[in-house]
């Protein structure tokens, strides 16, 4: 069976966890794709051939998840060159047997637009922010909160507004605003969206 869910969404919405939780769900492979990009900027050098050169190793490096590689992707999946270096494997991995669970911020609306069910999870920028805040130590935390908020919009800023890929809602996602939601309910939403698809 081949069934592809693309959940999109900015930074810190809950997209990952509520992706992993309905690929668990269902049975479903799961492809955290910002981690494609998250790789290629941490790799450094020529951003285009570090896309072509991407093999499964570099997506297990233990600093993927950081801030700066989340910058260094926001920056490299900017360029055309490098978005149309991952698709494919984006699209091979979404048309799989047994169904797929892509999250990222373009699924929707260019690397799957025919998927069965396409969630767009969001919340507010403050929302994201604490959270990031929060997940990198809070008042431990290298960064304060209020320059987190600075760069959470920075890169909302970047990803809505770069020429290739926009971040944007494909015309027929289903809205998420997790915002005021727990993680239980968002994830209880996402799981009864994609039962009824089923």
């Amino acid at each position: 069976m081949k069934f592809t869910v693309a959940i999109d969404g900015p930074a810190a919405a809950g997209k990952g966890t509520i992706s992993r939780a309905v690929a668990a769900r269902f049975g479903f492979e799961h492809l955290d794709t910002g981690l494609l990009y998250r790789a290629v900027g941490m790799k450094g050098g020529d951003p285009v051939l570090s896309a072509r050169s991407l093999v499964p190793a570099d997506l297990a490096r233990d600093d993927l998840r950081s801030l700066a590689a989340g910058q260094a992707a926001s920056q490299v999946a900017a360029l055309p060159e490098v978005r149309s270096a991952l698709t494919a494997f984006q699209r091979d991995f979404a048309r799989r047997d047994g169904g797929a669970v892509l999250d990222g911020r373009d699924i929707g609306t260019v690397i799957c637009p025919d998927a069965e069910v396409k969630l767009f999870v969001t919340a507010s920028a403050e929302i994201r922010a604490r959270r990031r805040w929060l997940e990198l130590g809070g008042e431990a935390a290298f960064e304060t909160y209020d320059e987190v908020l600075a760069q959470v919009r920075e890169r909302d800023d970047r990803d809505m507004n770069r020429s290739d890929a926009p971040l944007r809602p494909a015309v027929d996602a289903v809205m998420v605003d997790t915002s005021d939601m727990s993680i239980e309910d968002a994830v209880a939403f996402a799981v009864a969206t994609v039962s009824a698809r089923l």
